[in-house]
């Protein structure tokens, strides 16, 4: 079998800047299930091989390029836990306790190839297959924000994630504490308003 690698971008790795309400980042519209109209439908399940880093196969980790291995494997390092064609900026969002995303740029099969090695754009959704888990809430980092987690204000109307055990660079300032559809939604104790995405976009953080 052809070993398989993937060269792109990883989204999660480290804190990514969040927008406060009153300057908010661009997110996908959701639909009714969380799902923004038009985005692209889950890869099924395929197994190790059948397709690049489809739904529950794994990966090894780099720093430029990322293999796809069998997760009873050694070198199997992450779990791909959702799977969609397209851009992670106009697709459905991961699962709230990703660790990282694989972006994944379209491949053809070389010259005299069948078309057995034709990669579509895509990304991945990974989950490590060991702790310690950055997107777990308060872990500090994976690409969403959701409560638990906790923030610092990096200026401009925008916060980072930071752990919120103050093991980062920076301590935390902000706990997210509820998501909630509006703002009204939020607890009398809010104190810091955090656009989160997904079917409830605000996030209610209350000070540490």
């Amino acid at each position: 079998m052809r070993a398989r690698r993937l060269v792109g971008l990883v989204c999660g790795l480290c804190a990514l800047p969040l927008a406060l309400l009153t300057g908010c980042q661009d997110a996908p519209g959701p639909a009714a299930d969380g799902t923004p109209a038009g985005a692209a439908t889950p890869t099924p399940t395929t197994g190790y091989g059948a397709e690049f880093l489809g739904m529950g196969e794994c990966s090894s980790f780099g720093t430029t390029s990322f293999t796809e291995v069998p997760c009873a494997g050694e070198r199997a390092a992450a779990r791909v836990v959702a799977r969609y064609d397209g851009t992670a900026a106009d697709g459905p969002l991961c699962p709230p306790t990703t660790d990282f995303v694989l972006h994944i740029s379209a491949q053809s099969p070389s010259a005299g190839e069948d078309g057995d090695g034709s990669i579509p754009q895509g990304y991945a959704c990974m989950r490590d297959l060991e702790p310690p888990h950055p997107g777990d809430p308060g872990g500090g980092g994976g690409p969403r924000t959701i409560p638990g987690d906790c923030v610092y204000g990096s200026g401009s109307d925008q916060v980072r994630e930071t752990p919120c055990d103050g093991s980062g660079a920076r301590k935390p300032q902000y706990k997210v504490i509820k998501a909630v559809a509006t703002r009204g939604r939020c607890p009398a104790s809010t104190a810091l308003y955090v656009q989160l995405g997904g079917r409830n976009p605000v996030g209610c953080a209350r000070r540490v």
